[in-house]
């Protein structure tokens, strides 16, 4: 399946949803591996995207249901999230947000929605609250993932995309890249061995099948062991809320044109 194609039928997902639902999609993306760079043959396409809906949905005594999501079909994965949902997400600096809205991958746009998204995203971002999540996510795929002789190819991935992650929030270099390559390339220093365990992983990853094993990278082990250690007396204190009006403002302002 070619991009334009892929393209072409997410659009026509999008557009079925919203007479579906009676929403307006405000942005759409991609995420994960194929975001990251390093998808697989039969890799899914994880679609998410922000939606608002007209004015009167808002206002009933009853709170109705803030995701939209759709049955996994023929490699689409597409969900969205409804815009307070969204908006009350980035109060909390809510890492896979920020990294949607920086995707490389951009099915659809309101162009003066998402300038003024990701100005609050600026706004909102929290190095301490996007550590404490990326360290923990590195840890718990840590432990479920990387046990016995053999390990399923990507989850070494997942777990190392966090954690480098924390190396890049800890030295203050702003926002996490979505991109693998640039992530890792940048803090991982020159750590000759890490690095080129790294690109032989990804490659492997990007050849193969998402179910594919091998025996586990001896490097990459000690690496993650010794980061983990680390970083767990490195996590800093959470940091106050900022407070709620701006995203209040933001928030009517694209209801009402709803």
């Amino acid at each position: 399946m070619n991009d334009n194609n892929v393209s072409g039928r997410v659009q026509s997902e999008l557009a079925n949803l919203e007479s579906a639902h009676g929403v307006r999609v405000l942005y759409a993306c991609e995420s994960g591996s194929r975001a990251w760079g390093f998808a697989s043959r039969d890799s899914d396409y994880d679609v998410r995207f922000l939606y608002v809906h007209r004015r009167d949905w808002y206002l009933s005594v009853e709170n109705h249901r803030d995701v939209i999501e759709m049955e996994i079909h023929d490699n689409l994965d597409i969900s969205g999230w409804e815009l307070r949902k969204a908006l009350r997400l980035l109060k909390k600096s809510n890492p896979p947000l920020l990294e949607w809205l920086r995707s490389p991958i951009v099915y659809a746009q309101d162009e003066m929605f998402v300038a003024g998204f990701r100005e609050l995203a600026t706004a909102y971002y929290s190095p301490q609250r996007c550590f404490a999540h990326y360290l923990h996510m590195a840890s718990g795929q840590a432990r479920q993932y990387l046990k016995g002789d053999t390990v399923r190819l990507k989850k070494y991935l997942y777990v190392l995309r966090p954690l480098l992650a924390c190396r890049w929030i800890e030295r203050g270099l702003g926002q996490v890249p979505v991109r693998f390559d640039e992530l890792a390339y940048g803090v991982v220093d020159n750590n000759i061995h890490v690095l080129l365990a790294l690109a032989e992983l990804v490659t492997l990853k990007m050849e193969g099948d998402e179910l594919d094993e091998d025996r586990r990278v001896d490097v990459l082990d000690e690496f993650i062991n010794s980061e983990l250690q680390r970083l767990r007396l490195a996590l800093p204190p959470d940091e106050a809320p900022l407070e709620v009006e701006p995203l209040n403002r933001f928030f009517q302002a694209h209801c009402a044109a709803a």
